[in-house]
């Protein structure tokens, strides 16, 4: 295949077009190129970063193959890639004078993208060290006994609960995001519908979020229960109030992303009814500078 065979444009609404009917038909492993492109749709580009952004879709005989999404100056994101594919994009992308700052998809995907940046760029791969699964729910099976308590879905009245939670799990994560009143509108928190887990006194202890409905599809993130709190049951609660509210919203795919580090909450989401569909990585590349002279 030829690098050619990539069309790309700045457009999201003509990336949609194209590869809206192929991003649909696998939702789960589309499931950010589905949610970025809903993002810009709705709150444009310039929302999420101060370069142009590049939505792509390998087409070969009318027929879109895979996908790519970059929104600088946030990293490449990938669809499922064949080593000749990402060979193929990896040579347009680095021939228009791209300079990635990283790449994200399922862990083959990266690695073979990774590897052919490197021959078309020079550039050193570095993977990253959280690594991630990508779960699909299957059947939801809440934990019984659930812990006292209930599910409360925050609304815009609720808008500083939320940025103070979403803030304490950014800086758990080590996500380096500035979360207040003046950036909310511009970070990937600010388009998901979130439920609060409080005790019987009111008093909120876990909270879950999901994205909205696309393509079918609903993916749940965040999930965040204070360091002093956990091992009482409350994000297996919320998470299932999440999952069920998904399912009730009109979702055929559930999914949601689990750090493989923490075998506490893929435990937790595997008896939730969460099964595996694709492990995730991603890789920081770093330039050499031209020597003077």
């Amino acid at each position: 295949m030829r690098p050619d065979d990539w069309h790309l444009t700045d457009d999201v609404n003509d990336f949609l077009a194209r590869a809206g009917d192929f991003l649909r038909s696998r939702p789960g492993p589309h499931v950010m190129q589905l949610t970025w492109a809903e993002r810009v749709r709705a709150r444009g580009a310039e929302t999420f970063g101060t370069g142009t952004p590049v939505f792509g879709a390998l087409e070969r005989a009318g027929e879109v193959h895979a996908t790519f999404h970059y929104l600088p100056p946030r990293g490449v994101g990938l669809s499922p890639l064949s080593p000749e594919q990402a060979d193929s994009l990896a040579a347009r992308l680095a021939a228009l004078g791209h300079a990635l700052p990283s790449a994200g998809a399922d862990h083959g995907t990266a690695a073979a993208f990774a590897e052919a940046w490197q021959r078309h760029t020079g550039a050193t791969p570095e993977l990253r060290d959280t690594r991630l699964r990508l779960y699909r729910l299957g059947t939801l099976t809440p934990p019984e006994p659930l812990p006292a308590g209930r599910g409360r879905v925050l609304g815009e009245q609720d808008l500083e609960h939320v940025m103070f939670w979403c803030g304490e799990f950014a800086k758990a994560v080590g996500e380096d995001v500035s979360i207040d009143a003046d950036t909310w509108a511009g970070t990937r928190f600010a388009d998901k519908r979130y439920t609060l887990w409080e005790t019987p006194d009111g008093t909120p202890v876990s909270i879950a979020g999901m994205n909205p409905l696309i393509g079918g599809q609903i993916q749940v993130d965040i999930v965040y229960t204070p360091a002093h709190l956990r091992g009482r049951g409350y994000a297996g609660a919320v998470t299932a109030e999440v999952s069920r509210a998904a399912l009730a919203a009109g979702a055929r795919d559930v999914v949601l992303f689990a750090d493989l580090a923490n075998p506490t909450s893929n435990a937790l989401y595997q008896r939730l009814g969460y099964r595996t569909l694709a492990d995730w990585a991603a890789y920081d590349f770093s330039y050499t500078a031209p020597e003077a002279g």
